[in-house]
Protein backbone atom coordinates (compact mmCIF):
# COMPACT_ATOMS: atom_id res chain seq x y z
CA UNK A 1 0.00 0.00 0.00
CA UNK A 2 1.43 3.19 -1.00
CA UNK A 3 2.33 6.10 1.62
CA UNK A 4 -0.38 8.22 -0.16
CA UNK A 5 -3.49 5.54 0.79
CA UNK A 6 -1.78 5.13 3.91
CA UNK A 7 -2.43 8.74 4.82
CA UNK A 8 -6.09 8.79 3.84
CA UNK A 9 -7.14 5.68 5.73
CA UNK A 10 -5.45 7.21 8.68
CA UNK A 11 -7.84 10.01 9.43
CA UNK A 12 -11.17 7.60 8.21
CA UNK A 13 -9.09 5.21 11.48
CA UNK A 14 -9.38 8.04 13.63
CA UNK A 15 -12.41 9.37 12.84
CA UNK A 16 -15.04 8.22 15.62
CA UNK A 17 -19.03 8.52 15.68
CA UNK A 18 -20.12 11.22 18.19
CA UNK A 19 -23.10 11.22 19.55
CA UNK A 20 -25.49 13.93 20.52
CA UNK A 21 -24.80 15.33 23.69
CA UNK A 22 -27.80 15.04 26.14
CA UNK A 23 -30.19 17.51 27.05
CA UNK A 24 -29.81 19.16 30.35
CA UNK A 25 -32.49 19.00 32.52
CA UNK A 26 -34.93 22.05 32.46
CA UNK A 27 -34.90 23.13 35.64
CA UNK A 28 -37.15 26.25 34.79
CA UNK A 29 -39.92 23.66 33.69
CA UNK A 30 -39.89 22.73 37.11
CA UNK A 31 -40.27 26.04 39.00
CA UNK A 32 -43.03 26.74 36.08
CA UNK A 33 -46.25 24.81 37.54
CA UNK A 34 -46.93 25.80 41.44
CA UNK A 35 -46.87 29.49 40.63
CA UNK A 36 -49.59 28.63 37.73
CA UNK A 37 -50.90 26.49 40.19
CA UNK A 38 -51.16 29.20 42.61
CA UNK A 39 -52.42 31.95 40.04
CA UNK A 40 -55.21 29.85 39.15
CA UNK A 41 -56.28 29.25 42.42
CA UNK A 42 -55.93 33.16 43.01
CA UNK A 43 -58.19 33.34 40.17
CA UNK A 44 -60.76 31.14 41.19
CA UNK A 45 -61.07 32.99 44.58
CA UNK A 46 -61.12 36.45 42.81
CA UNK A 47 -64.20 35.48 40.79
CA UNK A 48 -66.38 33.51 43.52
CA UNK A 49 -65.17 29.97 42.47
CA UNK A 50 -63.83 29.13 45.39
CA UNK A 51 -65.47 30.40 48.56
CA UNK A 52 -62.74 32.22 50.90
CA UNK A 53 -65.06 30.27 53.88
CA UNK A 54 -63.43 27.17 52.75
CA UNK A 55 -60.64 27.66 50.55
CA UNK A 56 -58.77 31.28 51.64
CA UNK A 57 -57.30 32.29 48.30
CA UNK A 58 -53.33 32.64 48.36
CA UNK A 59 -53.39 36.97 49.11
CA UNK A 60 -54.94 35.89 52.36
CA UNK A 61 -52.94 33.07 53.06
CA UNK A 62 -49.62 35.08 52.45
CA UNK A 63 -51.34 37.83 54.81
CA UNK A 64 -51.40 34.95 57.48
CA UNK A 65 -47.89 33.95 56.85
CA UNK A 66 -46.28 37.12 57.24
CA UNK A 67 -48.20 37.99 60.66
CA UNK A 68 -47.44 34.38 62.25
CA UNK A 69 -43.43 34.99 60.79
CA UNK A 70 -43.74 38.40 61.93
CA UNK A 71 -44.20 37.04 65.51
CA UNK A 72 -42.08 34.47 65.71
CA UNK A 73 -44.85 31.64 65.52
CA UNK A 74 -44.55 29.93 62.11
CA UNK A 75 -40.70 29.71 62.50
CA UNK A 76 -40.76 27.92 66.11
CA UNK A 77 -43.22 25.56 64.25
CA UNK A 78 -41.36 24.92 61.30
CA UNK A 79 -38.16 24.04 63.25
CA UNK A 80 -40.00 21.88 65.87
CA UNK A 81 -41.40 20.13 62.97
CA UNK A 82 -37.74 19.78 60.59
CA UNK A 83 -36.57 18.45 63.89
CA UNK A 84 -38.84 15.76 64.24
CA UNK A 85 -38.41 14.51 60.85
CA UNK A 86 -35.05 14.88 60.77
CA UNK A 87 -34.76 12.93 63.88
CA UNK A 88 -37.64 10.08 62.47
CA UNK A 89 -36.01 9.57 58.96
CA UNK A 90 -32.35 9.43 60.15
CA UNK A 91 -33.35 6.05 62.61
CA UNK A 92 -36.06 4.91 60.21
CA UNK A 93 -33.20 5.21 56.87
CA UNK A 94 -30.27 3.61 59.16
CA UNK A 95 -32.51 0.84 60.11
CA UNK A 96 -33.74 0.12 56.21
CA UNK A 97 -29.74 0.67 55.01
CA UNK A 98 -28.54 -1.84 57.52
CA UNK A 99 -31.62 -4.31 57.08
CA UNK A 100 -31.31 -4.40 53.36
CA UNK A 101 -27.44 -4.84 53.55
CA UNK A 102 -28.05 -8.02 55.93
CA UNK A 103 -30.81 -9.41 53.69
CA UNK A 104 -29.64 -8.65 50.53
CA UNK A 105 -25.78 -9.71 50.92
CA UNK A 106 -26.76 -12.73 52.48
CA UNK A 107 -29.02 -15.63 51.88
CA UNK A 108 -29.46 -16.74 55.60
CA UNK A 109 -30.05 -12.58 56.48
CA UNK A 110 -32.95 -12.82 54.07
CA UNK A 111 -34.25 -15.99 55.32
CA UNK A 112 -34.07 -14.33 58.89
CA UNK A 113 -35.28 -10.92 58.20
CA UNK A 114 -37.14 -10.49 55.16
CA UNK A 115 -40.49 -12.72 56.08
CA UNK A 116 -41.13 -10.48 59.62
CA UNK A 117 -40.61 -7.22 58.06
CA UNK A 118 -43.04 -7.96 55.03
CA UNK A 119 -45.35 -8.94 58.03
CA UNK A 120 -44.55 -5.51 59.83
CA UNK A 121 -44.89 -3.55 55.84
CA UNK A 122 -48.37 -4.60 55.54
CA UNK A 123 -49.50 -3.40 59.30
CA UNK A 124 -51.13 0.51 58.59
CA UNK A 125 -48.89 2.73 59.91
CA UNK A 126 -51.08 4.99 60.97
CA UNK A 127 -53.13 2.18 63.29
CA UNK A 128 -49.81 1.61 64.90
CA UNK A 129 -50.88 5.20 66.84
CA UNK A 130 -52.32 3.93 69.94
CA UNK A 131 -50.05 0.87 70.55
CA UNK A 132 -46.91 3.69 70.76
CA UNK A 133 -48.55 6.12 72.79
CA UNK A 134 -48.78 2.95 75.16
CA UNK A 135 -45.52 2.02 74.33
CA UNK A 136 -43.71 5.36 74.50
CA UNK A 137 -46.37 7.88 76.34
CA UNK A 138 -47.19 10.95 74.60
CA UNK A 139 -44.42 12.83 74.35
CA UNK A 140 -41.43 13.41 71.34
CA UNK A 141 -40.38 9.51 70.97
CA UNK A 142 -44.01 8.31 69.88
CA UNK A 143 -43.88 10.71 67.06
CA UNK A 144 -40.07 10.44 66.17
CA UNK A 145 -41.21 6.39 66.19
CA UNK A 146 -43.60 6.77 63.50
CA UNK A 147 -41.83 8.37 61.23
CA UNK A 148 -39.15 6.00 61.74
CA UNK A 149 -41.41 3.56 61.04
CA UNK A 150 -42.50 4.66 58.02
CA UNK A 151 -39.42 5.59 56.34
CA UNK A 152 -38.17 2.16 56.96
CA UNK A 153 -39.63 -0.14 54.74
CA UNK A 154 -39.17 2.29 51.17
CA UNK A 155 -35.56 2.25 52.13
CA UNK A 156 -35.44 -1.07 52.56
CA UNK A 157 -37.63 -2.61 50.04
CA UNK A 158 -35.50 -0.62 47.41
CA UNK A 159 -31.80 -0.75 48.29
CA UNK A 160 -32.71 -4.93 48.88
CA UNK A 161 -34.26 -5.13 45.28
CA UNK A 162 -31.48 -3.03 44.35
CA UNK A 163 -28.38 -5.31 45.60
CA UNK A 164 -30.09 -8.34 44.42
CA UNK A 165 -30.55 -6.70 40.63
CA UNK A 166 -26.72 -6.38 40.61
CA UNK A 167 -26.29 -8.21 37.20
CA UNK A 168 -24.21 -11.26 37.81
CA UNK A 169 -21.17 -11.03 35.14
CA UNK A 170 -20.17 -7.95 37.31
CA UNK A 171 -19.50 -10.01 39.71
CA UNK A 172 -17.83 -12.66 38.30
CA UNK A 173 -15.47 -9.75 37.02
CA UNK A 174 -14.87 -9.08 40.22
CA UNK A 175 -14.10 -12.42 40.98
CA UNK A 176 -11.32 -12.37 38.06
CA UNK A 177 -9.83 -9.56 39.26
CA UNK A 178 -9.44 -11.34 42.97
CA UNK A 179 -11.81 -8.70 44.41
CA UNK A 180 -12.26 -9.75 48.27
CA UNK A 181 -16.38 -10.05 49.39
CA UNK A 182 -15.36 -6.57 50.94
CA UNK A 183 -13.64 -5.18 47.96
CA UNK A 184 -16.78 -6.74 45.53
CA UNK A 185 -19.07 -5.06 47.68
CA UNK A 186 -17.75 -1.63 47.88
CA UNK A 187 -16.85 -1.54 44.25
CA UNK A 188 -19.54 -3.37 42.61
CA UNK A 189 -22.58 -4.23 44.86
CA UNK A 190 -23.35 -0.92 46.65
CA UNK A 191 -22.40 1.26 42.89
CA UNK A 192 -25.23 -1.46 40.97
CA UNK A 193 -27.41 -0.72 44.08
CA UNK A 194 -27.39 3.19 44.18
CA UNK A 195 -30.11 4.00 41.74
CA UNK A 196 -32.67 2.07 43.36
CA UNK A 197 -31.52 3.38 46.63
CA UNK A 198 -32.20 6.79 45.90
CA UNK A 199 -35.47 6.07 44.65
CA UNK A 200 -36.50 4.60 47.75
CA UNK A 201 -34.68 7.58 49.44
CA UNK A 202 -37.31 10.35 47.76
CA UNK A 203 -40.33 7.68 48.36
CA UNK A 204 -39.22 7.61 52.32
CA UNK A 205 -39.05 11.36 52.17
CA UNK A 206 -42.42 11.85 51.47
CA UNK A 207 -43.73 9.02 53.97
CA UNK A 208 -41.93 10.66 56.76
CA UNK A 209 -43.80 14.19 55.75
CA UNK A 210 -47.09 12.26 56.09
CA UNK A 211 -46.45 10.73 58.83
CA UNK A 212 -45.39 13.70 60.25
CA UNK A 213 -48.48 15.52 59.66
CA UNK A 214 -50.45 12.77 61.74
CA UNK A 215 -47.83 12.07 64.39
CA UNK A 216 -48.16 15.97 65.31
CA UNK A 217 -51.78 15.17 66.01
CA UNK A 218 -50.77 13.18 69.13
CA UNK A 219 -51.31 15.29 72.01
CA UNK A 220 -48.97 17.73 70.44
CA UNK A 221 -47.70 21.36 72.16
CA UNK A 222 -45.45 22.57 69.70
CA UNK A 223 -44.82 21.92 66.08
CA UNK A 224 -46.96 22.44 62.76
CA UNK A 225 -49.34 19.90 63.73
CA UNK A 226 -50.22 21.61 66.64
CA UNK A 227 -50.25 25.01 65.05
CA UNK A 228 -52.89 23.54 62.26
CA UNK A 229 -54.75 21.62 64.96
CA UNK A 230 -55.24 24.42 67.23
CA UNK A 231 -56.01 26.50 64.11
CA UNK A 232 -58.94 24.31 63.53
CA UNK A 233 -60.29 24.31 66.80
CA UNK A 234 -60.69 28.33 66.35
CA UNK A 235 -62.18 27.80 62.49
CA UNK A 236 -59.31 29.70 60.89
CA UNK A 237 -59.10 28.10 57.44
CA UNK A 238 -56.45 30.29 56.05
CA UNK A 239 -53.50 28.42 59.48
CA UNK A 240 -54.38 25.30 58.33
CA UNK A 241 -54.09 25.79 54.82
CA UNK A 242 -50.61 28.09 55.48
CA UNK A 243 -49.54 25.09 57.68
CA UNK A 244 -50.37 22.52 54.54
CA UNK A 245 -48.58 24.60 52.45
CA UNK A 246 -45.65 25.00 54.58
CA UNK A 247 -45.95 20.76 54.38
CA UNK A 248 -46.05 20.95 50.86
CA UNK A 249 -42.99 23.22 50.67
CA UNK A 250 -40.84 20.99 52.81
CA UNK A 251 -41.76 18.54 51.06
CA UNK A 252 -40.98 19.49 47.88
CA UNK A 253 -37.58 20.68 48.66
CA UNK A 254 -36.26 17.54 50.02
CA UNK A 255 -37.02 15.96 47.13
CA UNK A 256 -35.18 18.84 45.32
CA UNK A 257 -32.15 17.98 47.32
CA UNK A 258 -32.08 14.00 46.97
CA UNK A 259 -32.60 14.50 42.93
CA UNK A 260 -29.29 17.15 43.22
CA UNK A 261 -27.38 14.26 45.18
CA UNK A 262 -28.93 12.09 42.93
CA UNK A 263 -27.74 13.74 39.58
CA UNK A 264 -24.16 14.23 41.08
CA UNK A 265 -23.94 10.56 42.33
CA UNK A 266 -25.26 8.98 38.87
CA UNK A 267 -23.72 10.94 37.17
CA UNK A 268 -22.26 8.28 34.74
CA UNK A 269 -25.60 7.25 33.96
CA UNK A 270 -27.54 8.73 31.46
CA UNK A 271 -31.22 7.99 30.73
CA UNK A 272 -33.24 8.72 27.80
CA UNK A 273 -33.69 12.32 28.39
CA UNK A 274 -30.11 12.41 29.87
CA UNK A 275 -30.86 13.10 33.55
Amino acid sequence: MSTSSVDIARPAARARPRLPAPPRPRLGLRAVSPPALLILWQIASGTGLLSDRLLPSPATVARTAATLTADGTLGAAVAVSLQRALIGFALGAAAGLALALAAGLSRAGEGLLDPPLQMLRALPLFGLIPLFILWFGIGETPKVILVAFGVLFPIYLNTYAGIRGVDAKLAEVGHVLRLGRIALIRHIVLPGALPQALVGLRQSLGVAWLALIVAEQINASEGLGFMINDAREFLRVDIVVLGLLVYAVLGLATDALVRLAERRALSWRRGLLGT
